[in-house]
């Protein structure tokens, strides 16, 4: 006996409506998507971000780049940071949790008569995003109050404590008038690297508009400043403050953090 296969009919009219249907709800489906989810799909379409995000590096093509070190614990190796730094023509910003500027005024007055700056690494260097609203403004507003008395500067800066942060943190900052801060480039000098492994992780990672982090008292930071400022420099690279390398208005900031001008 021979097995024959059937002839597929044609489409009854039935199908055809149900066919016609189940795209109409679709269309809807993705219509409705879009309108309530434009600013995600915007998000992945232009590579922007509409959720706070703090700056983690600055999209720019004049080979501007900053150096930046936290201020928690110590003072041993401010001297020789500094001194590094006059020799190379270099301008940094620190940030300072206010117990370290009340402990070390005198420290604080010789980074501001050298040309550099101090933004805040909060009052209690603790894990802001645990912390409530009141309680942020206060961290923030104790630890501006102590460096602005202490330097005699305004500060425009904020670094949050172990790069911990979430939405309510940088709305808090914002409403005081700070620029939440990160980096680009980790130095890991924290991990007590040799003053050359550091330098190296640095040079290799360095592009136009990073922003690396180091620590006052990292004990072979000091070592490795000569050879990343020589590297860098021979390629063409300006260290300045992160006040003169971010935007102040007029910016996105992309998924990955970095700061782009848009006018």
């Amino acid at each position: 006996m021979s097995l024959r296969c059937k002839k597929k009919g044609k489409p009854t009219l039935k199908t055809k409506y149900v066919a016609l249907i189940f795209v109409i709800v679709f269309a809807s489906c993705v219509t409705i998507s879009f309108f309530f989810h434009k600013d995600n799909i915007k998000e992945v379409l232009c590579g922007y971000t509409t959720k706070n995000l703090p700056i983690y590096g600055v999209e720019r093509s004049d080979k501007h780049i900053s150096i930046s070190f936290d201020c928690a614990w110590g003072n041993e190796y401010t001297d020789q940071l500094l001194a590094v730094m006059k020799e190379y023509n270099v301008k940094c910003t620190f940030f300072a949790v206010s117990f370290w500027v009340e402990k070390y005024p005198d420290e604080v007055k010789k980074i501001i008569d050298a040309g550099h700056e101090i933004g805040t690494h909060s009052k209690s260097h603790s894990y802001m995003s645990k912390q409530s609203e009141n309680e942020i403004i206060e961290e923030l507003e104790y630890s501006i109050k102590a460096i602005e008395l202490a330097s005699g500067t305004k500060v425009q800066l904020f670094r949050p404590p172990y790069g911990d942060y979430d939405n309510l943190l940088i709305d808090c900052a914002q409403k005081l008038g700070l620029y939440t801060i990160q980096w680009s480039v980790d130095s890991l000098d924290w991990k007590n690297l040799s003053g050359n492994e550091i330098a190296m992780r640095v040079i290799s990672k360095v592009k136009s508009g990073s922003i690396i982090l180091c620590h006052n008292n990292g004990l072979h930071t000091a070592e490795s400043l000569p050879l990343i400022f020589a590297d860098l420099q021979a390629k063409g690279y300006t260290f300045v403050k992160i006040s003169d390398l971010i935007y102040k208005d007029g910016y996105k900031i992309a998924n990955d953090g970095t700061q782009i001008k848009i006018n």
